[in-house]
């Protein structure tokens, strides 16, 4: 079962047999898992007429007891304890608990205690505690992301905070999935062992009977990583669709907003809706190059065109019935084709404004090539260019950086006093912090290695095809990681077990679960989606989640507020 079909499947259950008006009443992370699965027009279909957020439900309110309240929620301290106000003094004729995640025995006693209208019908819990961004692709939505950068000395409290809740999303997978898994994580990684061996804990020990579904064939594979295995990623431009969408403009819950986008028109500036689900064409274009998506907008284009002269020469009550019939379907045409031009001319301007191809070009043979004297005056001559933005300048010295921390002492010198001297908004020493979070002897597996010689012949061997992209050379560590998944060679020694469970394993995986702490890319959510296609060859199922969804400009927010909790924290080792 793919994510967003358990997601609705659950939200379908929890609906279809409450008869009548329904209220349903959310928080501020099951708002976002509902919404990205179920459609507003969906919810009417079953007659939810009206959706609220629990903290903005006011008991001294006009009670509305012909409605019946359906509460989805996470099985927090502060939602039970806003419930329990609630039940005291009910607004509403019946009353509906969904949890989003294990509901405590204590939990359940005290609204049990808080019941005394008897209003409760059921209580019941349904494990959704994650948005799934697509089928193989889901996210936590963790505020606080910046965290994970940061020694468990820092702030112990957060820290057992944020690990708790990807312990609980990373449990809420696997009981959608009705699997137990084995686990592993990246050695270098504290916080990765830390999550890793949180969730062994809860799922052998703590909850082993909740988990022990009593499946006779080969047990899934929790991996779980550090974003900084990989911070070349998360710092790169994008070209295909979807992933450009979200480094250029931005994509939250599967919704852009382009309420502040000028050079959109005034009825195109509100939050759209970027769902594969939902939109055929996204559907088909999501992993597109840039380049091929202006051809098929355009081929879009002349077909509503069509449609749309066809409309127009109506001359019979016939052609008007016709035309009445098809209009919500032509209303929906429209719709997308605006949406999809608005983001691509966009995405245009941005591109031409900050000069994003030629700034592009030097990342790619940082991330790929590293032919270290090209590439050092690349980057000194955009420093030098005033159209080059100060975020762009940024993200190639961090690149240079990291390609060549321990090769050219000087050569970095002079790209910060460059940076630092062109740039009124760069953070001194961001880079060197970012150096230390993850640098070469912070990471697990083989990020750049031996890499130019291949990357060579795969440039002449994509060249003598005919689709060489320069600007798509780059593949992110997932793909070398889930290829030695694939073909069973990922080393224990980089990414050892917890527990003994892995010994009983008599085969591969038939579904393994990629779980990177600090978040993941839209890149590497097309590189498993991609993978997944072909299973057909490797007989393994990917899922890719992690803490957020990073575009550069979350990730850089994310170092810079590390950065200032560890210079004002005295316990920073």
């Amino acid at each position: 079962m793919v994510l967003i079909t358990a997601v609705r499947d659950y939200i379908n259950r929890m609906l279809q047999d409450i008869s009548g008006m329904k209220v349903l009443i959310l928080d501020s992370c099951t708002v976002s898992v509902v919404s990205v699965a179920y459609s507003q027009s969906e919810l009417l279909q079953k007659e939810v007429f009206l959706v609220e957020l629990i903290d903005s439900i006011a008991v001294s309110r006009e009670p509305m007891s012909h409605l019946k309240a359906v509460y989805f929620l996470r099985p927090t301290s502060e939602n039970i304890q806003r419930l329990r106000r609630q039940l005291a003094n009910p607004r509403f004729g019946e009353y509906h608990l969904f949890f989003s995640n294990m509901l405590k025995d204590t939990q359940l006693h005290n609204l049990a205690d808080a019941d005394e209208h008897e209003i409760v019908l059921q209580v019941q819990e349904f494990y959704a505690d994650f948005v799934a961004a697509d089928m193989y692709h889901f996210t936590l939505n963790i505020p606080s992301n910046q965290l994970y950068l940061l020694p468990a000395v820092v702030d112990p409290s957060s820290i057992q905070s944020f690990c708790d809740r990807v312990v609980d999303g990373i449990a809420a997978i696997f009981l959608s999935l009705k699997r137990r898994p084995i686990i592993r994580y990246s050695r270098t990684s504290d916080i990765a062992k830390r999550v890793a061996q949180e969730a062994s804990k809860l799922m052998y020990h703590q909850e082993s009977g909740l988990f022990d579904f009593r499946r006779s064939e080969v047990s899934p594979l929790l991996l779980i990583v550090d974003r900084r295995d990989d911070p070349v990623t998360p710092l790169l431009n994008q070209w295909t669709y979807q992933a450009m969408v979200h480094e250029l403009i931005s994509i939250e819950d599967n919704k852009v907003d382009l309420r502040n986008v000028g050079t959109v028109s005034k009825d195109l500036q509100v939050e759209v809706v970027l769902s594969a689900e939902q939109d055929s064409f996204f559907k088909t274009n999501m992993y597109e190059n840039f380049g091929d998506i202006g051809m098929n907008i355009k081929k879009m284009v002349d077909d509503f065109q069509q449609v749309a002269k066809s409309n127009q020469n109506i001359q019979t009550i016939d052609d008007m019935a016709k035309f009445v019939d098809n209009y919500p379907e032509y209303r929906k045409m429209q719709g997308n084709v605006s949406k999809h031009v608005a983001l691509v001319s966009e995405m245009s301007r941005i591109v031409e404004e900050r000069k994003l191809m030629l700034v592009s070009q030097t990342e790619q043979e940082l991330a790929c090539n590293g032919a270290q004297g090209v590439v050092f005056e690349a980057v000194i001559n955009l420093l030098n260019n005033d159209n080059v933005s100060d975020i762009d300048c940024l993200r190639l010295v961090m690149l240079y950086a990291l390609r060549y921390e321990k090769e050219s002492p000087v050569q970095l010198m002079q790209l910060f006093n460059k940076l630092a001297s062109r740039s009124p908004k760069y953070k001194p020493g961001l880079v060197q912090f970012f150096l230390k979070q993850a640098g070469v002897g912070r990471r697990t597996g083989d990020l750049y290695g031996n890499r130019d010689f291949l990357n060579y012949a795969l440039n002449m061997a994509r060249g003598l095809k005919g689709v060489e992209n320069v600007y798509t050379q780059h593949q992110p560590l997932l793909c070398s990681t889930i290829e030695s998944i694939v073909k069973g060679r990922l080393r224990d020694v980089d990414y050892p077990f917890v527990g003994s469970n892995y010994m009983q394993q008599t085969g591969k995986p038939q579904d393994v679960v990629v779980f990177i702490v600090g978040g993941t890319t839209y890149e590497e959510a097309r590189a498993v989606s991609l993978q997944n296609s072909t299973t057909a060859n490797s007989g393994i199922r990917f899922f890719l989640g992690g803490s957020v969804i990073l575009n550069s400009k979350r990730f850089l927010k994310d170092l810079e507020e590390a950065q200032g909790i560890a210079r004002s924290s005295t316990n920073l080792i």
